[in-house]
């Protein structure tokens, strides 16, 4: 082959790759025009498409022209959001979107007071990313049901048992004070004993057992000086871990008004792209591939 066909070959090679990307645009722009989302899914990533969608291993390898129009996948997404959060309202009435910035969502959990961000909604792969922290509460909160526990049921335990051990240093004080009176009195007395050599060690060690005691009632008085704030801290730890086990007790209940428990929840969530896809079949205007 001389330079000329060899020049002309690469030209027709270097055509066919143009007139593919061209193809593929206008096929996803004439998709946007008619509304018809299904096909803009599947343009976007073919393969998953296939797979999950209609079922069958495709034959196609990943299909690098939708890597043409990755820079705005925001404005993408953006158009896309509208049914599909118009199908999730359905599906999932208790999670409500923001679009914090161009095709971008946050989700939150309720319209309650002090509803939790429950973490961000993939447009593009009709997916949530849940924030895996306030997730695994609302799992464990199941999870513990079986033990007749809420998610925070032992911290408050623990911290109402610390007030309490508080409120009797308080209640004590009456007690402590007879205490270190005495205690004060078998010093002055220890003090005052001669100490022949042979008792000298006894005496010190008496001492210093009176003095540890006075010691130790001491820093009980120091805790029970500081207890009321204490307790009051510990109050309003209590309020906010309760106030949390009722919003999750929210959450566990509109799961199960929609999707009778946890394990059927999941599961939605995992089918979530093929479900929803499934569900604008009827609505496209036909289907139109793109090879690579």
């Amino acid at each position: 082959m001389d330079n000329q066909e060899q020049q002309a070959s690469a030209a027709d090679v270097l055509t066919q790759a143009i007139a593919s990307k061209l193809d593929y645009l206008s096929t996803l722009q004439a998709a946007v025009q008619h509304g018809d989302d299904r096909q803009v899914y599947e343009l976007l990533d073919q393969v998953r498409y296939y797979e999950e969608v209609k079922k069958t291993r495709s034959t196609r390898s990943v299909n690098h022209l939708a890597e043409l129009v990755d820079n705005i996948h925001p404005q993408i997404a953006h158009y896309l959001s509208d049914k599909l959060i118009d199908y999730l309202g359905h599906i999932y009435p208790f999670f409500y979107y923001e679009e914090y910035t161009t095709g971008l969502f946050h989700i939150y959990f309720g319209n309650w007071w002090d509803r939790r961000l429950f973490g961000d909604l993939d447009v593009i792969n009709v997916r949530f990313d849940f924030d895996k922290t306030e997730y695994q509460k609302l799992r464990d909160s199941f999870a513990l049901e079986s033990q007749n526990q809420r998610l925070n049921t032992a911290k408050i335990e623990s911290i109402s048992a610390e007030s309490e051990q508080l409120q009797n240093l308080v209640d004590a004080q009456a007690t402590r004070d007879n205490q270190k009176s005495e205690l004060r009195d078998q010093l002055k007395e220890n003090s005052g004993k001669s100490s022949l050599p042979w008792d000298s060690g006894k005496l010190k060690d008496e001492r210093q057992r009176i003095i540890d005691q006075l010691t130790k009632l001491a820093d009980e008085d120091e805790k029970a000086l500081n207890a009321h704030k204490l307790i009051k801290a510990n109050d309003d730890k209590i309020l906010v871990l309760s106030k949390e086990d009722t919003i999750l007790n929210y959450e566990k209940q509109s799961i199960r008004d929609s999707f009778d428990d946890f394990e059927h929840f999941e599961a939605h969530n995992a089918s979530l792209y093929a479900d929803y896809l499934n569900s604008l079949l009827g609505k496209s205007e036909g289907e139109v591939t793109v090879d690579d």
